[in-house]
């Protein structure tokens, strides 16, 4: 007999085989039709089909052409008659088809199928109003493929995988069920690809496409969740089954068989149902009114037997692949992913560059995301790593969510954390996800992958090592592998996960290793396996099965002995019941020491000294997506010591009660009581650490850590402890300041000092840390480009009647005169400031003069630094006048401004136990060195190079001119000395400006 799918094309109408009984024992039911051929007919048999050439056929045979000849009956009143008497002109079907492809329940099918699908989970919802499944959507390369393919033997571990290239059978989607290459008409279609691939995001793109008229190819689609399939084993009609799922078809079902309904049903995830095509373990049905278990649904659906002519679209992971017998599978399709980077580049511009996405609401932050998509794409161009990663949708998707989580902060929860991301990352595409249907244990595949995948990491991350050999990789699969099943298990992940979480390196001399996809996952898997308790020696683990054996029994022999001792007095009893409960007792304080470990691993990886001076973790996050602008190393130099500053914040983050519940849903529990062992046994190192000197780079990663944890109570008692705060030369994202709102707002302490100088803050920056620079007693602002509109928060800050700030130091900034109109007023009303630096901050005369005009209001000032603000002698000598008369102000700085020699006379004769104050001016007073000479120099050094380096030369010689002026008019050898060193302190800052080494 021939191939089915070769057959020719028989009538549509058919019919349930359904006869008189026949007496006899061998023949039990005869039904006659006509065959495709004139004349020719078939008579079935039991078990047997006789040709009508007097053959018998096989079983086999009698399956295959089952749907087709089923086909060719027709039933009419009053007996059997051949289906070619009915005349052409009047068929029926095709009027019922106009009927139905205009029916009222199929367009409220489609409504409600777009309802459905175009629901977001809450994961995108942040990327702007504006994003959809239905307008924004980049498909991935599908490549037809064979079973032949499928069947090779994967590549072993030692063998490098290399990088996907370009194919040449590439199909679309649309395309999928075009005739094959013999010209058959393809009925059956697999879509099968790895964890990652994007293969339920496609059926919703295809659902989504036909709902909108896009997919004019069906005129009915139905989905089916394959996971949802697999729930029951309650036999149900396929009528019922979809009545159930789509009410408002219920009209529709009954015609469903019995006209040329072009109908695709979509089968999402087959791989959950234990399919099993032998005529033993799934019986045949053509009734779509008979109730069968749902996987025999399916199976009489593949096998054209049940509604022949319907479309199938089957998406499986590639194990499962070879469940479908091939000769029910009219084509093979595998996707690729991203498999250039034409189309990743297309995917982050519609991602990063919707309007809305930053949540602004508007477009006026375009270049800024133009830029990062910009910045995103050169990095993929020179960094292959990155490239290799995004192959894969999925962490396409990772990146821009990152991205999104480092940039936009506006438009993201404050409760949305580093450790989310990626756990919803997971959850995203593993909730549900069972590594092997046909597996008795049903292992969830997260909890597969934390376990080994995780327990690689871990060993990488201790050893600071990012790639990893054959024999690394054998070690941590294949070491512990002791029954069948285990062994299948790994060669389901081998096959459906392995490339989701490690990739063949792409770095020169290191093609035969494997790294993790993304740098981050290596620490975020290490520490989900430490924090799941995986990391165990191998007494804990034979105590843990001990405990769990003895616990399970012990209730009954309780119970026993209980009984027993009523009746025989055994004094022995009551000790075996003890012997019976110590080894759970005794378990349970190695499990509390174990929590002991976490915690302090914990904290000593989040205090190493020596990743002191690193950068903090988000701006590494941000440099290895982006990269980093500049030259690159040389292939044959030696890297930097590799970072691994993520582990103990993502250990952190675990335990997060957010978290905790995301990784329940992907089969790894963490519970309440462990998590608050493990919270409490760590909070005496953390704040005992944390008291100590930190760097401004790891101090920040410190309240990334407490931001990441989600604890009030245990981020109020750790940040209670710190008084003073250096983060300068951080550049405080908006990500960051939200961060340290956060962490700063759980308690209301006061801060001795807070420093943010050169952290490039704005306006909007302010504005998130205006509760914590209310509390602050000492605030260092300067060199952070702020302009006038920062000065009008800032007066407001100061007018605020919770304010504490004593000093204030704003040098550096572009204040200009608009700006000290708004410092001006907050100046005259505040009532804590005593301490104001406006070094170089672009005042001028005006600003100095508006400034003075308001000093007066002011009683609690004692220290005022305006220099080198291109003031002039009238302004100056103004704001001078007015500091006499000032109750509290002591001391003005008025060094490197233009003031003539006429002003510098007036200025000289100031005394501060005359006039009351002390004016900064130059090195010297009168004919002795002032004592504030090594501070102004000190100035010097600290702002040259934010500073004008000729007009900084202009001034110091005129101080040096001013020294040796100073040192004629006196004959005290010992004040020449102390001239002579001041001289030569400014000869040198002049001869090092002018070579360029200061």
């Amino acid at each position: 007999m021939q191939c089915p799918r070769c057959l020719p094309q028989v009538g549509t109408s058919w019919s349930r085989i359904q006869g008189p009984k026949l007496g006899g024992p061998a023949i039990m039911r005869m039904l006659l039709s006509p065959s495709s051929a004139p004349g020719a007919r078939s008579i079935f048999i039991l078990g047997r089909m006789l040709h009508p050439a007097g053959r018998l056929c096989s079983k086999t045979s009698l399956l295959s052409s089952l749907p087709l000849l089923c086909r060719s009956f027709a039933r009419y009143q009053g007996g059997f008659q051949e289906s070619a008497s009915q005349p052409s002109s009047t068929r029926p079907g095709q009027m019922t088809l106009r009927n139905v492809a205009s029916s009222d329940a199929i367009q409220k099918h489609r409504k409600s199928l777009s309802v459905w699908f175009s629901h977001q989970p809450n994961e995108e919802r942040q990327f702007g109003p504006s994003f959809s499944l239905d307008t924004i959507h980049v498909d991935p390369v599908i490549r037809e493929s064979s079973l032949e393919e499928i069947l090779k033997p994967s590549p072993d571990l030692t063998i490098l995988n290399q990088l996907q290239s370009p194919c040449s059978r590439t199909i679309s989607l649309q395309n999928l069920f075009d005739a094959d290459a013999c010209g058959q008409q393809v009925k059956n279609v697999v879509l099968y690809g790895t964890v990652g691939t994007g293969k339920s995001t496609l059926i919703k793109k295809m659902v989504v496409d036909w709902c909108h008229g896009r997919l004019p190819r069906f005129e009915l689609v139905i989905p089916f969740s394959c996971e949802d399939l697999s729930q029951s084993n309650v036999p149900i009609s396929l009528r019922r089954l979809i009545t159930k799922k789509y009410l408002h078809l219920k009209n529709v079902v009954p015609l469903l068989g019995s006209t040329n309904l072009k109908m695709l049903i979509i089968l999402n995830g087959m791989e959950r149902l234990n399919l099993d095509f032998r005529l033993s373990g799934t019986e045949l049905c053509c009734d779509p009114s008979e109730a069968v278990p749902p996987s025999a649904i399916v199976v009489n659906l593949l096998r054209k037997y049940l509604l022949p002519e319907a479309s199938i679209i089957v998406t499986t992971r590639p194990s499962a692949v070879r469940r479908i017998p091939s000769k029910y599978v009219g084509r093979y399709a595998e996707i690729c992913g991203f498999s250039n980077t034409n189309l990743q580049k297309q995917y982050f511009q519609m991602r990063l560059s919707q309007p809305g996405c930053d949540g602004s609401g508007s477009s006026s932050n375009s270049d800024e995301r133009d830029n990062l998509v910009e910045m995103l794409s050169r990095n993929l161009e020179r960094h292959n790593q990155i490239a290799a990663a995004c192959f894969l949708p999925s962490y396409c998707w990772l990146v821009c969510t990152t991205l999104h989580f480092l940039y936009f902060t506006k438009s993201v929860p404050p409760s949305q954390t580093l450790t989310g991301i990626y756990t919803s990352f997971l959850r995203l595409n593993f909730s549900g996800e069972i590594l092997d249907s046909t597996d008795t244990t049903k292992v969830s595949m997260m909890k597969y992958v934390a376990k080994t995948v995780g327990k690689l990491a871990h060993e990488g991350v201790m050893s600071r090592q990012t790639s990893f050999s054959d024999e690394d990789l054998q070690k941590c699969f294949e070491m512990e592998m002791k029954t069948e099943g285990e062994l299948n298990l790994l060669n389901v992940f081998r096959t459906d996960v392995f490339r989701f979480f490690l990739t063949p390196c792409v770095q020169t001399g290191k093609e035969h290793t494997f790294v993790f996809t993304i740098p981050a996952m290596q620490e975020y898997l290490a520490a989900l396996y430490v924090v799941l308790g995986e990391k165990k020696t191998l007494m804990q683990r034979v105590g843990k099965e001990v405990s769990e054996v003895i616990s399970k029994v012990s209730e009954d022999v309780t119970l026993v002995l209980s009984v027993v001792s009523k009746v025989l007095p055994l004094r022995i009893l009551p000790l075996l019941f003890g012997l019976l409960k110590m080894f759970p007792r005794f378990f349970n304080r190695l499990s509390g020491k174990d929590r002991d470990t976490i915690a302090r691993t914990m904290a000593v990886e989040m205090f190493k000294e020596e990743d002191y001076f690193n950068d903090d973790v988000l701006d590494q996050i941000n440099s290895s997506i982006l990269g980093v602008e500049g030259p690159l190393h040389h292939p044959d130099e030696a890297p930097d010591d590799e970072v691994f500053e993520l582990f103990p914040i993502f250990m952190g983050g675990l335990l997060s009660r957010r978290n905790r519940a995301l990784l329940e849903q992907l089969g790894c529990s963490i519970k309440n009581l462990a998590a608050f062992e493990i919270a409490n046994a760590m909070k005496k190192t953390m704040i005992r650490n944390s008291r100590k000197w930190l760097p401004p780079s790891e101090l920040m990663d410190y309240f990334v850590f407490l931001h990441e944890f989600q604890s009030e109570r245990f981020t109020a008692e750790a940040i209670r402890s710190l008084r003073a705060i250096n983060l300068s030369s951080i550049k405080m994202t908006s990500l960051k300041c939200s961060i340290l709102a956060s962490v700063m707002g759980t308690t209301s302490h006061e801060v001795e000092e807070l420093n943010l100088s050169s952290c490039h803050l704005d306006v909007s920056s302010l504005q998130t840390l205006f509760p914590v620079l209310l509390r602050c007693r000492k605030l260092h602002l300067q060199l952070n480009s702020l302009g006038p509109e920062a000065c009008r928060e800032i007066r407001d800050l100061l007018l605020h009647d919770k304010c504490v700030v004593s000093t204030l130091r704003l040098s550096d900034n572009p204040v200009t005169e608009q700006g000290a109109k708004y410092l001006a007023e907050a100046i005259a009303g505040n009532r804590s400031l005593t301490h104001l630096s406006l070094l170089h901050t672009s005042l001028g005369n005006q600003g100095l003069e508006v400034i003075t005009q308001h000093l007066a209001q002011n009683q609690h000032l004692k220290e005022l630094d305006v220099g080198y603000n291109s003031v002039t002698d009238e302004a100056a000598l103004g704001l001078v006048e007015v500091a006499k008369r000032h109750a509290t102000l002591k001391e003005v700085h008025l060094y490197f401004n233009d003031i003539s020699d006429e002003g510098k006379r007036a200025l000289h004769a100031l005394r501060r136990d005359r006039d009351g104050v002390q004016v900064l001016v130059f090195l010297t007073v009168g004919t002795d060195v002032s004592d504030y000479w090594a501070f102004i120099l000190s100035v010097v050094k600290k702002n040259l190079p934010n500073w004008d380096r000729e007009r900084v030369q202009q001034h110091l010689s005129l101080l040096l001119q001013d020294l040796e002026c100073s040192s004629r008019q006196t004959s005290n050898p010992w004040k020449k000395a102390k001239f002579l060193r001041v001289e030569n302190e400014v000869k040198k800052m002049l001869v090092k400006i002018q070579q360029g080494t200061l």
